[in-house]
């Protein structure tokens, strides 16, 4: 952590903001770290690092509101092998599996929104490219669909036409 904000940890559970010399809540702790700020906990009495302690209750607070972290089956897991297996998992691979997980959702993001904007220029544009009807016909009519009313004329047309050329021919 590169100058994390340091807050005190009293026995009373109050926490101790050293930057503005203020109490706060684990609300304004989440608040801090939601808008980028790195915090580290210190017990005021021993000194020792509770950061991950008051994080996990913070967590924990959180999912006692909403009724639900983890699943049910993930949760026995982890009571069931505590720290053997789930440690290393914790240490190694789960950090790197959200922040990928992250990376990934903004990139999706940013594309679907690329694509929304590039459908919304071209739904602008459609009139401009093709005059003289509405463009959803006109596109139909381009690419000779059945479902556009003025290809259906035509083809009607033709039909006729070609029908009146049989009858007169075969008189």
């Amino acid at each position: 952590m590169s100058n994390p904000l340091i807050l005190k940890k009293y026995s009373n559970r109050r926490l101790y903001d050293t930057r503005k010399s203020c109490y706060v809540t684990l609300e304004d702790v989440a608040g801090m770290i939601r808008s980028g700020e790195e915090v580290q906990i210190q017990d005021a009495g021993t000194k020792e690092d509770v950061t991950a302690f008051i994080l996990t209750q913070i967590v924990l607070e959180v999912a006692k509101r909403k009724n639900s972290l983890l699943p049910v089956p993930v949760l026995h897991l982890i009571i069931r092998y505590g720290d053997n297996a789930l440690g290393e998992f914790f240490d190694k691979y789960f950090q790197k599996t959200i922040q990928n997980y992250l990376q990934t959702k903004k990139a999706f993001d940013e594309q679907f929104g690329q694509w929304l904007d590039m459908g919304l220029d071209m739904s602008r544009r459609m009139p401009e490219m093709m005059p003289g009807g509405a463009p959803v016909n006109a596109m139909m009519e381009m690419f000779g669909l059945s479902g556009a009313p003025a290809a259906q004329k035509e083809r009607k047309d033709r039909d006729a036409q070609d029908t009146s050329d049989e009858n007169e021919s075969g008189a």
